[in-house]
């Protein structure tokens, strides 16, 4: 079996061939549990599709006009709690899934911010964006919000400098992805 599958040439999308089969074989036969998996798919899908292209120009227009030196001192390793501020309304101020963090994590890494901040960043991306609050407050409550804000964001913080300590003399990076050889 490993050597058709090394022939085809299908290996690294084996995963996606096996649940996308699936899917379809819950289709022909009208699963519930697989027809639900499958708009559930399709809802995600296409609300990362039309996000993601949109989040990359603009990583990449931020990658070309924001210089180096003004990341580093602004929210740099050097930056202190004004680097701290200034992430956290970089998170605030941001919308969009989880996984669009990610990426401006990455090319805030890449410009020279701190590994603090990068934490911190993204703990307060996932829990503080004005969008989410306002929401949030909607259903739960301005004093609810308060409150899960004045718990979570300590938090973050504190993860932050947990991590900054643990990867100090580890010789931290993240490197761009490498393909295989074959």
């Amino acid at each position: 079996m490993r050597k058709i599958i090394e022939k085809l040439g299908v290996g690294e999308y084996l995963l996606a061939l096996a649940f996308g089969s699936l899917l379809l074989v819950s289709r022909l036969a009208a699963w519930d549990f697989g027809l639900g998996a499958g708009r559930n798919f399709w809802a995600f899908f296409s609300e990362m599709i039309a996000f993601l292209p949109l989040m990359f120009i603009l990583i990449g227009l931020i990658d070309v006009w924001l210089p180096k030196e003004k990341v580093e001192r602004h929210i740099g390793p050097g930056s202190g709690f004004t680097g701290t501020f200034w992430v956290i309304l970089l998170a605030m101020l941001q919308a969009g899934p989880l996984y669009g963090a990610f990426p401006v994590a990455y090319l805030l890494w890449k410009k020279g911010c701190g590994v603090r901040n990068i934490f911190i960043y993204l703990g307060a991306f996932s829990t503080m964006k004005i969008p989410m609050l306002t929401f949030e407050i909607g259903f739960l409550g301005l004093k609810f919000s308060l409150l899960r804000t004045l718990f979570t964001l300590p938090v973050f913080i504190a993860i932050g400098f947990i991590m900054e300590w643990y990867l100090r003399d580890k010789q931290f990076v993240i490197s761009a992805p490498q393909k295989e050889k074959g």
